[in-house]
């Protein structure tokens, strides 16, 4: 039975575009100076990737124009000339029968006023405009240019309420030294190791691939087929042309989430840590899984690669070895599609800038994949110390199938951590994960057939060597459930050591004392006089509990966050309502207001608000009296954080002393 996995990649398009086409217009504004009584109001519009939205001269009868009205126009003021635009395009309307004018990515209005009354500080407009896609949405905003030097902003909507206000002002902090916040610690480095960490499991990945019969079989016919045209040079250069097509072509399967990047830096995050993103991904591993383990093939339509043939054929030279390319990707996608699964899994559950890192990972991938094609072609008597395709390529498969479930399991804790569902906790999710890799030994050592595999196969002396290692693995892991602390190879992938079956003193890690909500945590700092570590954490946030593990667990790290300060952790994925009081709605600068009704949303505006970030982990070292103590710090080595924490508590004991002698 072939199942397809159509249906699957159209749910999860329509999700994302469900997350990011609700605002496909973001504005910003400012007010130019031209004299005492002239100014130039300016309105910028940046919209998103696929829709545009209408000039105020588009032709009459068809799509609606813009329209500004100038409140008090006449009156407190005067307009000098019209409004002008930015580039605009115009393309013809089959509905309209009319040439349409409009704007794509960005539109720019500028309109010059003279003062009638030089008491006037402020100018209202409205702006009427229609932005469309597949369909056309018809939109009014108000906007408030000031004209005394203070900051351009959006008059605040009749929807923000006074207690919402109250709410949204309670976020702000007072922060003394905050110059320091722009010299951001350790991100370069981090961020640069990161990125080849991923292009690596990418290439390993696509090693992995190779080895699969969907793809190790077409490596001899393929390189044969171009070393033995005519002009053996020209077959060469040939086969290194294919091969650069396959690094292409999978490189270009990451654009699109650069498209949902672009359009705002949250939501590939958001994304990662959404409870039903989480368990969709959870099933579809499962999914994948299984048709590992040979119950169905999975694969993609036949007619496209019958298609991509077809067009080979056609175009002959460079443009005909591109289709060959695209002719692979489509007929192996039966054994790299899990594969391109758990890269685009792992890729996520790394978090950071997400679309890069799986632009790194898709070309790792790539060239992986095309590396034995361009490299048999230029030499190709190393096409007979291949080994012979058989069963071993469906051994291969199985054990992948074993990983994808393992993999699935991550997604579902992840699920049930942000959810707080509490039923998938440490040890139970070790458990599964022992389970599995004693299943994984048994099959690999004969106890254990899937469909298609012959009785009496003869167990290779590698796949024992295989077994073996699942062997010691599942004693690894079984270390575990005694030892929480014990699975520092593994940190990030298991739940967080005081998310247990066990009783514990404290939810929080190794059991230091630590705050949920900053107003308490503040006011214990300012009780004991102790400096306060903010620390923007993540249920489901991989590289925190790798830090939490690895780092804080130091024999020296750990007595300063258990003794010398006060540990503040704020949950930005913490999807547990707020009660219904404290539920409000926030007015960004631009305009855009969103509504705050979980723990996660409160805290996570919190830290942009105050921080400018919005990533994790993130930490801050402040005073009681709310001083910045240290740049904010973020994923690092154990060195530099310990440098950086003792440095903090050093800099707040220095500033106490001179306090007490200046009182003195």
């Amino acid at each position: 039975m072939k199942l397809r996995l159509t249906l699957l990649l159209c749910f999860f398009t329509a999700f994302l575009q469900a997350q990011t086409e609700d605002e496909p217009v973001l504005w910003s504004q400012s007010v130019n100076v031209v004299s005492e009584t002239e100014y130039e109001l300016v309105l910028i519009g940046k919209i998103l990737e696929g829709w545009h939205v209408y000039s105020q001269y588009t032709d009459e009868g068809g799509s609606l124009p813009a329209v500004f009205t100038f409140m008090k126009a006449g009156e407190a003021y005067e307009l000098v000339g019209i409004t002008e635009e930015s580039k605009t395009q115009t393309a013809y309307s089959d509905i309209f029968d009319v040439d349409e004018t409009f704007f794509k990515k960005e539109a720019v209005f500028r309109q010059k006023i003279k003062l009638i009354d030089p008491a006037v500080t402020s100018v209202d407009v409205e702006l009427f405009y229609q932005v469309c896609k597949e369909v056309c949405i018809p939109v009014e905003d108000s906007f408030t240019f000031s004209l005394k030097g203070q900051a351009a902003v959006p008059p605040v909507s009749s929807s923000v309420d006074a207690r919402s206000l109250a709410l949204s002002e309670a976020l702000r902090l007072d922060l003394k030294n905050k110059d320091l916040l722009d010299q951001t610690l350790a991100g370069d480095v981090k961020k640069t190791n990161s990125i080849w960490t991923i292009f690596g499991l990418g290439f390993l990945g696509g090693l992995i691939a190779l080895l699969t019969p969907c793809v190790f079989p077409m490596i001899p016919l393929t390189v044969s087929f171009f070393t033995k045209q005519s002009q053996k040079t020209k077959g060469t250069f040939n086969a290194l042309l294919y091969a650069f097509f396959i690094i292409l072509i999978y490189g270009l399967l990451s654009l699109p989430f650069h498209l949902f990047d672009s359009v705002d830096s949250q939501i590939l995050n958001t994304i990662a840590t959404n409870i039903w993103v989480n368990l969709a991904f959870f099933l579809i591993f499962v999914f994948f899984a299984f048709s590992f383990f040979g119950y169905y093939e999975l694969t993609l339509p036949s007619s496209w690669s019958n298609r991509m043939d077809k067009a080979s054929s056609r175009a002959g030279g460079a443009l005909g070895i591109f289709f060959m390319a695209v002719t692979l990707a489509i007929v192996s996608f039966s054994c790299t599609g899990p594969i391109l699964g758990g890269l685009l899994g792992s890729t996520t559950l790394a978090e950071g800038d997400v679309a890069n890192n799986l632009s790194m990972g898709m070309l790792g991938f790539g060239a992986a994949l095309a590396l034995p094609f361009g490299l048999f072609a230029l030499f190709p008597s190393w096409l007979n110390t291949l080994p012979r395709s058989g069963g071993w390529m469906n051994t291969v498969k199985v054990v992948l199938g074993f990983l994808e479930l393992a993999l699935a399991f991550k997604f579902l804790s992840n699920a049930d951590l942000v959810g707080n569902w509490g039923f998938l906790k440490r040890e139970i999710f070790l458990g599964i994960w022992i389970l599995l890799f004693i299943l994984t030994a048994l099959y690999l050592f004969g106890f254990i057939r899937f469909p298609h595999e012959p009785k009496g196969e003869r167990i290779s002396i590698t796949r024992k060597i295989v077994g073996v290692l699942s062997v010691l693995f599942v004693a690894y892991l079984s270390l575990g459930l005694t030892n929480q602390t014990s699975l520092k190879a593994l940190s990030g992938f298991p739940p967080p050591d005081f998310y247990t079956l066990s009783s514990q003193s404290t939810d929080c890690p190794l059991g230091i004392e630590c705050y949920k909500n900053f107003e308490e945590g503040l006011a214990v700092a300012r009780a004991n006089n102790k400096p306060i570590l903010l620390d923007f954490t993540g249920w489901a946030c991989v590289n925190c509990r790798k830090m939490e593990e690895n780092v804080w667990s130091e024999s020296d790290i750990f007595p300063m966050l258990n003794e010398d300060i006060v540990l503040i952790s704020l949950y930005i994925d913490d999807r547990k309502p707020l009660p219904d009081h404290q539920q409000f709605k926030f007015q960004y600068s631009s305009g855009k207001i969103k509504n705050i009704n979980t723990i996660g949303e409160k805290w996570g505006t919190f830290q942009t608000l105050n921080f400018g970030s919005i990533s994790q982990p993130y930490y801050v070292l402040l005073s009681p009296d709310l001083e910045v103590l240290q740049p904010a710090i973020q994923n690092t080595d154990a060195d530099t954080y310990r440098e950086w924490l003792s440095s903090g508590i050093q800099n707040f004991e220095e500033s106490e002393t001179l306090q007490a002698h200046s009182g003195s």
